[in-house]
C-alpha cells in the first residue's frame, strides 16, 4: 500500500484561458494533479471570479498512483464553465493528500509561451 503524499487544499490565484490562438497550438490551461497514494484521490474545484459568484465543488476523480492533467476548459457544473478571457483564481480541495501544479499555453502569437507554477498547499 502507498501513503498519500502532498496536502489536501490548494490554490492558485492566477487563472485566464486566452481567447485566441495562432498556429497549431491552442491556448489552454491544466491543473497537474498527482495522486501518489493507493486510494483514489476526490476533488473538489471551486472556480472564483472577480464580478460573480464562483463556480463551487465541481467534482473529479484522480485514481491512485496516477497524474491527471486537468484541462481548466473541461471543469463543468450543471453546464456552467469557466469562460476564455476572464481573470479567475481555483482552489483545489481533495480528500486525501495530493500534490497541485499549474500550468498555462499562451498561444496567441507565433512565439508561444507556457508557464508552469506549483500550487499554494493551505495548511
Amino acid at each position: 500500500m502507498y501513503k498519500a503524499f502532498g496536502h489536501t487544499h490548494w490554490i492558485i490565484p492566477d487563472g485566464y484561458i486566452p481567447e485566441t490562438s495562432s498556429g497549431a497550438l491552442v491556448s489552454h490551461e491544466s491543473v497537474c494533479v498527482l495522486n501518489g497514494s493507493s486510494e483514489e484521490a476526490l476533488l473538489k474545484f471551486t472556480i472564483y471570479f472577480e464580478d460573480r459568484d464562483p463556480i463551487e465543488d465541481i467534482p473529479y476523480v484522480v485514481p491512485g498512483r496516477r497524474t491527471k492533467h486537468i484541462r481548466t476548459s473541461s471543469l463543468v457544473k450543471d453546464g456552467e464553465q469557466i469562460p476564455a478571457g476572464v481573470p479567475y483564481a481555483i482552489e483545489v480541495r481533495s480528500d486525501i493528500p495530493v500534490v497541485v501544479q499549474y500550468s498555462r499555453m499562451d498561444a496567441t502569437q507565433a512565439e508561444n509561451a507556457l508557464m508552469s507554477v506549483m500550487a499554494y498547499p493551505v495548511k
